[in-house]
């Protein structure tokens, strides 16, 4: 499964643009020499120093060597793909040749981890016309697509949306964002992060949730404002501090489903699911009053949890016997000085007893 990311930020000075090509072909991170570069490189050997020279003679053969100077790619695999430093160096300069086309490219692969990576340094001058680089979020969706193209054509595994590698799915807000910095606040400083913070609220305010209005009122008990208007596109959070978080920011970075569209939906789900709860108790109680009726098997009062009708049975002589010795011992008391013989209060009692069990209703 391979990962490409974008690095944001990159080197906007001479210095950042030499530093960036020294990490990626840092001695101890690159091995076997399974580093090169593509596009005009006047020079025999291949180090930093002379790579940072021939990117700037480019800018300066085209005068534009201000703004942004390169661009960072880095495409990883999964620490359990079966794949080799050498089939990710063909992987990496088969890309950078199609995607990085008519500008200058350094490829190296990285083995200083536990997952093989490759690292892309590309000169923001194109050699070709002296253009800039540029891409949108739909270069970047086209350049995932073509990364999981060649992975398929080389039969490696393909990333799948909200999968682990192993094909478990991705928890509701587990850190997944792309972006390196903001993990590792996450992963260092996460206590301390606003935004995190945010996405806690969040999956505790929607939990059990059926309306907006008390998903709004939820967020706010948290300290956080809800912002969602008809007007705009996205919902976004203020806390007190005034530091805002929009909803897209947390969907990509904690895999949460959050979005107008999404919150409604689940508003709706959830409170069909209380509704379908009820109803289903409301038939549990049914249930029981029936079997106290004796009109359920042995077998329906086992599953729901109440016992066989023969315990109920004990149950219902036991008061039975206990309401005729109250009857009795009330018939005794408005008459205590009668003179009544042993036998006669015997089959007194009897008959009260078989008097309460009729009225009880049938034996079950």
């Amino acid at each position: 499964m391979a990962i490409n990311k974008a690095i944001i930020d990159p080197p906007k000075s001479h210095g950042g643009l030499r530093n960036c090509i020294e990490y990626v072909l840092r001695f101890g991170k690159v091995k076997d020499e399974l580093y090169t570069i593509i596009g005009p490189y006047e020079y025999d050997q291949i180090n930093y120093d002379l790579v940072y020279q021939s990117f700037l003679h480019e800018k300066q053969l085209w005068n534009k060597d201000h703004g942004r100077m390169c661009i960072h790619n880095v495409i990883s695999w999964h620490k359990d793909e079966d794949i080799t430093p050498q089939e990710a160096f063909a992987f990496g300069l088969e890309f950078a040749e199609k995607w990085f086309s008519g500008f200058q490219t350094v490829v190296a692969v990285h083995q200083d981890k536990e997952h093989i990576h490759c690292h892309f340094v590309t000169n923001s001058v194109s050699y070709e016309n002296g253009k800039k680089y540029h891409s949108s979020k739909k270069d970047l969706e086209t350049m995932k697509q073509m990364t999981n193209q060649m992975c398929k054509e080389k039969g490696f595994s393909v990333a799948q949306k909200g999968k682990h590698f192993d094909g478990t799915d991705i928890e509701a807000g587990e850190v997944i964002t792309w972006n390196k910095n903001k993990y590792n606040i996450f992963k260092n400083n996460v206590k301390q992060s606003y935004v995190w913070d945010c996405a806690k609220a969040f999956i505790s305010a929607v939990k059990d949730c059926f309306s907006r209005e008390l998903f709004c009122n939820r967020m706010q008990a948290s300290g956080w404002t809800v912002h969602w208007s008809e007007q705009r596109k996205h919902i976004t959070f203020e806390n007190k501090e005034g530091k805002k978080v929009r909803d897209s920011n947390l969907s990509k970075t904690f895999h949460l489903s959050i979005g107008k569209e999404e919150l409604e939906h689940e508003f709706i789900r959830q409170r069909t699911d209380a509704e379908n709860v009820q109803r289903e108790l409301a038939g549990y109680y049914r249930e029981l009053e029936e079997l106290g009726a004796g009109s359920v098997s042995d077998d329906t009062a086992t599953d729901i949890g109440i016992g066989s009708s023969e315990e109920l049975r004990e149950t219902a002589g036991q008061r039975s016997d206990r309401k005729s010795d109250e009857a009795y011992r009330r018939t005794e008391a408005v008459s205590p000085d009668r003179d009544v013989s042993e036998q006669d209060a015997s089959g007194r009692k009897s008959e009260i007893r078989k008097k309460n069990r009729r009225r009880s209703g049938p034996e079950l």
